[in-house]
Formats: C-alpha cells, sequence, structure tokens
C-alpha cells in the first residue's frame, strides 16, 4: 500500500507487533508506526520519548515508560483487559488510555468451547497416546457430551455473552451468568450466588476482567462448591485462578479438567502438567487472524480519534481527557 510519508513528529509507538492493517490505517492518516524492538518496558521507556500515542498488547505499559513519554497524549490497548497498565501513572502524565472490547470476542470464544470440548473429549491426551502407539486408550479414558448440560458463565462482557450463545444454541446447553448485572439475553439466567451456582453446572468459563474482587475468584472454597466432574476453561486473566486450589481439585479427583488459555508462567511447567486432564495453550484467544486485523484497525482508530481532538468511545480514564483540552499534539 503507497502511502504519502507523514510529518515525522506524529509518531505511535507499536510496543508489541500488531496486525499490518492497524499500521495501514496509521499510515494513512498521517500518523508514523514506531515498533518498538522488544516489550520490555525499560526498552519501551528508551523508545517512546517523541512519540505522541502507544499502542500496546498484554506488555501494558509502566511507570518507568509513562515517565519517559515526554510527549504521550493516549495509550490504546489492543484488546479488552488493561490491568498490564499503570492507570496512576497514566493520571500523573495525563496520559488518556483507551482499549478494544469486543473486536475479538468471537475468537475467544470459539477457544473458550475448544477447549472445553478438548477437556470433555481428553483431545490432547488421546492425539499423544495414538502418536505414542498407545493402545486402550478410548476404554481407560472417560469422556462427556456438553450437549443437555448447564454452563456458568462468569464475566457477562463481549466474549462472555458470546461464549454463551455458542454453548446455548450450538449445544443446547442452559446457561447461567455471574456478573454484576442481570444478561438482557432471554436464554441465560443470573446467577449472583457464585457458589451456590457452582454447583449445579458441569462447564465453568471464565471471562471476567481481573479486579480485588475477581483476584483467585477460583479458590478452595469455589472449587469444593463445584459440581463433581465439573470442567473449567479460563479466558479471562491467569490470576482468576489459584492454582494450588486447582491441583489440589485434580487430585482429589473432584474435576473432571481444566482448559486454560491463561496460566502463571509456572502453570505448564508445574504440578499442574501432570494431569492429562488439563489443557494449557499460551494466550491464543484473540490470535486468529480475523480477531488481530479488527482489533488492530480499532486500535488504530482510537489513536486517529484521540490525535484529532476527540475521546475515543472506549476510554477508560476519561477524567483525564476532561483535565485538558485535547489531544491534539
Amino acid at each position: 500500500m503507497n502511502h504519502i510519508a507523514p510529518p515525522p513528529d506524529r509518531k505511535c509507538l507499536i510496543v508489541q507487533p500488531i496486525h499490518a492493517a492497524g499500521l495501514d490505517r496509521l499510515l494513512a492518516h498521517g500518523i508514523t508506526p514506531v515498533l518498538c524492538p522488544d516489550a520490555d518496558m525499560e526498552t519501551v521507556a528508551r523508545h517512546v520519548p517523541g512519540c505522541v500515542a502507544a499502542i500496546t498488547r498484554d506488555a501494558g505499559f509502566d511507570a518507568r515508560a509513562f515517565d519517559a513519554a515526554d510527549r504521550l497524549r493516549v495509550l490504546v490497548v489492543h484488546g479488552a483487559g488493561h490491568d498490564p497498565v499503570d492507570k496512576a501513572a497514566a493520571a500523573s502524565a495525563g496520559v488518556l488510555i483507551a482499549n478494544t472490547p469486543g473486536t475479538n470476542a468471537q475468537s475467544v470464544a470459539e477457544l473458550a468451547v475448544g477447549l472445553a470440548l478438548a477437556v470433555a473429549r481428553r483431545i490432547p491426551a488421546a492425539d499423544r497416546s495414538q502418536r505414542a502407539g498407545q493402545l486402550g486408550f478410548r476404554e481407560r479414558a472417560a469422556f462427556t457430551e456438553l450437549s443437555g448440560g448447564t454452563a456458568l458463565v462468569i464475566g457477562w462482557g463481549a466474549t462472555g455473552r458470546r461464549t454463551g450463545a455458542i454453548l446455548h444454541h450450538g449445544f443446547g446447553m442452559r446457561v447461567l451468568s455471574h456478573s454484576p448485572r442481570p444478561p438482557e439475553e432471554s436464554w441465560a439466567s443470573h446467577a449472583p450466588d457464585l457458589h451456590g451456582a457452582l454447583a449445579r453446572v458441569e462447564l465453568v468459563s471464565l471471562h471476567a476482567p481481573l479486579t480485588p474482587a475477581t483476584q483467585s475468584l477460583m479458590d478452595r472454597a469455589a472449587f469444593a462448591a463445584m459440581k463433581p466432574g465439573a470442567i473449567l476453561v479460563n479466558l479471562g486473566r491467569a490470576d482468576l485462578i489459584d492454582e494450588a486450589a486447582l491441583q489440589a481439585a485434580l487430585a482429589a479427583g473432584h474435576l473432571g479438567g481444566a482448559g486454560l488459555d491463561l496460566s502463571t508462567a509456572a502453570g505448564p511447567r508445574g504440578p499442574l502438567a501432570d494431569f492429562d486432564t488439563v489443557v494449557f495453550t499460551p494466550h491464543l484467544g484473540g490470535t486468529t487472524t480475523a480477531a488481530l486485523a479488527r482489533t488492530a484497525e480499532a486500535a488504530a482508530g482510537h489513536v486517529i480519534t484521540a490525535l484529532a481532538g476527540e475521546m475515543p468511545a472506549t476510554a477508560i480514564n476519561p477524567s483525564v481527557w476532561q483535565g485538558r483540552s485535547g489531544c491534539r499534539p
């Protein structure tokens, strides 16, 4: 794609790689993408001076980076989760933060269902058994159907709603929603009592943001409340789960298994890895080509909007915007 060279003073730091569709959109609006060679914050701090905008993914943006940002006006999170961004440092620096919720909802929801199926039908373990030439796997293992059961979706944002819709309409599951507000969908029921809901369901799908209230939401008491043989999948944040409590529940034979797209760094190499009923994926939820393109274009759009002097619709700290006259450099 051919572009007129943008003026050199409108630069946007790309902390982690994004789809070319987002870079093209920035260039088309006279904004130069600056690709950071590494996402560690020391490197980010060296490359952010002179940039009026930045786009980050799960690397976030810390106080060191904000301190070094001499011209930064807007930081956009590529995706919904913004907990790795230092909000206090952003406020001190007068930097608006926006995110891109919903752009990867379909992709994340599909992986949530895929992980549930992988655990329920023991697909990774079956694959390993076949490759090793081992006989009798289907006679040794137990398999379950999702159809006709009940699912609890924790967090009823765009991805939680989409996951619930696939489970209900595609598998005929009854769907409960544990969230601050009741769902608007007629096919989903509100379940404000978490432990009471856990006792009723065969599948739990985590999509909640990480907050002080949701930190280690799935703890020993929560696992004890779960229906025996139930499956847990996590597409939210690693720290929603107390991994020691999960390990204990698996060791006791209480759970049917877990599918973890997010876990601590030690998870896939620690005691949880000993269970063939646990499936790990490396944060693949929003990484389909279509989702990456949508999210990159949305992130670029928020940069363009902010630098034009308008507040992006998904701003998460609008008071910063109101405290100054606008974002135009």
